[in-house]
């Protein structure tokens, strides 16, 4: 029997100062120092083992060796996730939960959605060509919280459409933050949860009839697996588990923006409005983009891998925006080139912008063609249907924000329909 090897280990007794400093940078900065695609750290006062790669992918999304239960942090269940969703769930209980959700993303509502978008991207536009400036992030929240309420079968009052879509981007932006910014998170997290609980009741009760095929109602009469209606509060977390990423979806709007006007010869190929070069360039923008840094899951039962030793219990991260950009898996990964996806094989392991493996029951996220169909919509009004001046400003971006946004989230002036 071949004799276990050490995972490299970061000297020092704690890390998450220089994570922090880091954000998405941390793993990979480490991986090349080690020369190898597996370290050990120590962050929050416990040991981790930090993977990128496409194999070390492939292992991380192996349910028989890692679970989902007490991996997340609880600021990320009080901020992001919320407390009893479906990224916390195992085995057969994630399974029937995660079918819940692929259940709402048949091709007729994927349609459906981008439709909702394009409506969304015409109103606004109808306000935009009123005013001489726009930042386009603050407005690309509220017009994708309007889309996924519509989408999700969620009512909403249009006058508080703007106060709602800022609670959610408190759940998005606060969960690496540092008090009081991460204590408005949470208290963003609460409203937004009574908010829906309310709805949940109204639904149960027969006083609210959203359709059969929308959010609201799939999961305010779900039941688990042992026949019982969710409790309001996990219906309410499920919920925004759809409208929170939709709206999330604003940070890769303002990145595309980004794209649009740094990479005027990609840009010259959607002017055709051709649904594959639209795809191939969002999917480029999810690539080079930074938006989730990492996914976390511990050990279910101690094993060895590549005579690597993975004790139980132990906390893992997968790099997403490392492996993204893992010189192994993509070449120049640090040039924006969308034509790389021409004809591109897709891997469940080395593109994972938003997850990995199976869509159906492993944990890959299950909107992820929900946010390429918003993005394609996007794209194609931000690159062909609507001019738009990009005055000076500060269009960086730091890894040590997650998520990372261009400081100056896209500013614009003078809107107007082409």
């Amino acid at each position: 029997m071949p004799e276990s090897k050490q995972i490299p280990r970061e000297e020092g007794i704690e890390h998450t100062l220089d994570f922090l400093k880091e954000g998405y940078l941390f793993v990979s900065n480490r991986s090349h120092g080690f020369q190898s695609n597996i370290f050990e750290t120590r962050l929050l006062g416990e040991p981790v083992i930090c993977m990128r790669g496409e194999e070390e992918g492939q292992l991380f999304y192996d349910e028989s060796k890692f679970r989902r239960d007490g991996a997340a942090p609880k600021r990320i269940l009080k901020t992001l996730f919320g407390e009893g969703g479906v990224q916390t769930l195992d085995g057969e209980a994630h399974k029937h939960r995660k079918a819940a959700f692929m259940s709402l993303m048949s091709g007729d509502r994927l349609e459906e959605m981008r439709r909702l978008a394009r409506e969304r991207w015409e109103e606004a536009l109808t306000r935009w060509e009123r005013r001489e400036e726009i930042v386009l992030y603050d407005e690309a929240l509220t017009l994708l919280f309007k889309a996924a309420c519509d989408w999700a079968g969620v009512p909403f009052r249009q006058n508080e459409a703007e106060e709602k879509a800022q609670m959610i981007r408190l759940m998005i932006e606060s969960t690496s933050s540092i008090s009081p910014n991460h204590w408005k998170g949470r208290r963003a997290r609460t409203q937004a949860e009574e908010w829906i609980k309310e709805l949940i009741t109204d639904v149960r009760e027969g006083k609210l009839h959203p359709r059969e095929q929308t959010a609201l109602y799939v999961f305010a009469w779900h039941r688990d697996l042992d026949g019982e209606l969710l409790d309001t509060h996990t219906a309410a977390v499920e919920v925004l588990n759809i409208v929170r990423p939709i709206v999330a979806v604003a940070i890769y709007v303002d990145f595309t923006a980004l794209a649009v006007h740094q990479h005027s010869s990609a840009r010259e190929r959607l002017a055709s409005k051709d649904e594959q070069e639209l795809k191939m360039f969002v999917q480029e923008v999810r690539r080079f983009y930074p938006f989730f840094p990492f996914v976390p899951a511990r050990v279910r039962d101690g094993f060895t891998w590549n005579d690597y030793t993975f004790p139980k219990n132990r906390l893992v991260l997968l790099d997403l925006y490392g492996t993204n950009h893992h010189p192994d898996l993509w070449d120049n990964p640090e040039k924006f080139d969308p034509t790389r996806f021409q004809g591109w094989k897709e891997s469940p392991f080395s593109f994972i912008p938003q997850g990995g493996g199976d869509y159906d029951y492993g944990h890959r996220c299950a909107g992820e063609w929900i946010t390429v169909e918003i993005m394609k919509e996007g794209l194609d009004y931000l690159a062909n249907r609507m001019t738009y001046g990009i005055p000076e400003q500060d269009v960086s971006y730091s890894f040590n924000d997650m998520p990372a946004l261009p400081h100056s989230k896209m500013i614009m002036k003078h809107v107007t329909r082409k």
